[in-house]
């Protein structure tokens, strides 16, 4: 007897995420803050000391490589965009401007669930706050044909 094909841990994550994201407002909302949070967290931490943030984009990296290489090339290239604009802003204006576009970034997410009527993904498993990213960056994949 042939067996189905076991789904990879990166397909049941992100069908799994996407439960709660289906109607297409929340997406659009999804699709600004979620990058915008990425980048207003590595702010948050830049500001603690750039090594951190770099340290804590390579943990993370290393988890999308274990999920799918071409993800991890994905968020790579995101995170040293990310990375090289917050080492071009003045120190002084890194940790205000990323609280402040962090709190209104999350304002935006918990709008579009409440739009959704459904409870964002994270509070059932703190693992969708990293795939959150790789949700935004399938459908970029999706439109430029690339396999994940």
């Amino acid at each position: 007897m042939d067996q189905a094909p076991q789904a990879r841990a990166i397909d049941t994550l992100l069908a799994k995420y996407s439960e709660s994201h289906l109607n297409h407002t929340n997406e659009l909302i999804h699709f600004v803050c979620v990058p915008v949070i990425v980048f207003t967290l590595l702010g948050i931490i830049w500001w603690i000391h750039p090594f951190a943030a770099v340290a804590v984009t390579v943990l993370s990296l290393c988890y999308y490589f274990q999920l799918s290489k071409p993800f991890a090339a994905g968020m790579l290239a995101m995170s040293a965009l990310m990375l090289g604009l917050l080492s071009l802003m003045p120190p002084a204006t890194v940790l205000p401007l990323s609280l402040a576009i962090f709190v209104l970034a999350w304002i935006g997410q918990f709008i579009g669930h409440k739009i959704e009527g459904k409870k964002p993904s994270f509070f059932d498993d703190l693992r969708f706050l990293l795939i959150g990213p790789l949700f935004v960056l399938s459908f970029l994949y999706r439109r430029l044909n690339l396999a994940w």
